[in-house]
């Protein structure tokens, strides 16, 4: 391959690494060409601010780039770069494997969410039916969400829900799930600790004309629901905030009739312990495998515990959906 020419001054290019986002962009272009959108998209930052760091990387050699059709793609390639560079690059790019301490690990973290986020960037990639409408001239996603938004996949895909089910939205917050589900079934049974909480779901819920879910005050580790009398429980984003989640897990187990699915949807375990002080959360997320225990131990049968594909625009944590039967 070309070598990248010696007329780049050694203080230009160590200047171009000085800053953390370039940083990050090129190890994402390490493992990938990417264009300037898919780059954006995974760091988060808007594609203005990636073009600029791109011209900057591009002018000191540290990454190449492509046309094709009317995109522009970006890639580092160690070969490309002359003896000295690559080996600084080597350095700085394993720099943080050594270190130690809070700042260490704010740095992998923040590595780990990259790559995650990159992941999902290629997938999106991947299920473009054609290239030429996914990546170049078609724009053919961008296209569908002008005409349609991004939710009519999911909402598409909830009337497969039984019609005459009774579902238990636990701790059902300002009622956005309970939206969802309410014309989709028979009742709806929204329960939450917070009065707050409970009235505004119902008032979301009498906006909507939805006039099929009953509103109950009570603690999630001991639902004020008969036993067997729901078809399925969810909880969304709330095990987390409660002491014991195989206690609310056997509580889920409990009021469900035989046969019913227990649903949960939550963070990945994570690191992001200012979410404690902020929000009150009890629980940094959970490992999938903790999951799966938990699920056992409450009795519910064939658990399947999946991560969720991380959306791009998200900041949060990653995701997991998990499902029992009684």
């Amino acid at each position: 391959m070309k070598r990248a020419t010696p007329t780049i001054a050694m203080t230009d290019q160590l200047a171009a690494l000085s800053d953390g986002v370039r940083l990050r962009i090129l190890r994402i272009l390490e493992r990938e060409e990417l264009a300037v959108g898919e780059v954006a998209k995974v760091v988060q930052l808007p594609q203005s601010t990636v073009s600029r760091h791109l011209k900057v990387l591009s002018e000191t050699r540290w990454v190449v780039k492509r046309a094709e059709g009317t995109a522009t793609f970006y890639r580092l390639v160690q070969d490309d770069l002359n003896d000295a560079a690559r080996a600084i690059w080597v350095a700085v790019r394993d720099a943080t494997r050594h270190e130690y301490g809070a700042a260490a690990a704010g740095v992998m973290q923040e590595i780990e969410d990259d790559m995650q986020r990159l992941a999902s960037v290629l997938a999106e990639r991947r299920e473009d039916a054609q290239a030429f409408f996914g990546r170049l001239a078609g724009q053919w996603d961008d296209v569908r969400t002008e005409l349609f938004g991004t939710r009519f996949a999911a909402l598409g895909l909830l009337q497969m829900l039984p019609r005459h089910w009774t579902v238990a939205d636990l701790g059902c917050g300002t009622g956005n799930a309970a939206e969802l589900l309410a014309p989709l079934v028979q009742r709806v049974v929204a329960v939450d600790q917070s009065t707050v909480m409970l009235d505004a779901a119902r008032k979301r819920m009498a906006s909507a004309g939805l006039t099929n879910v009953d509103f109950v005050e009570g603690r999630l580790e001991k639902l004020p629901l008969a036993n067997s009398s729901v078809d399925a429980a969810v909880c969304l984003l709330v095990l987390h905030h409660v002491e014991s989640p195989t206690g609310v897990l056997r509580e889920m187990r409990r009021v469900v009739r035989p046969g019913g699915v227990v649903m949960v949807v939550d963070m990945i375990e994570h690191d992001r312990v200012a979410y404690k002080h902020a929000m009150g959360h009890r629980w940094l997320g959970f490992s999938l495998q903790g999951v799966d225990v938990m699920f056992s131990q409450a009795d519910l049968r064939d658990p399947r515990v999946l991560p969720l594909p991380t959306d791009t625009a998200a900041r949060g944590p990653s995701l997991f959906a998990a499902t029992g039967y009684k």
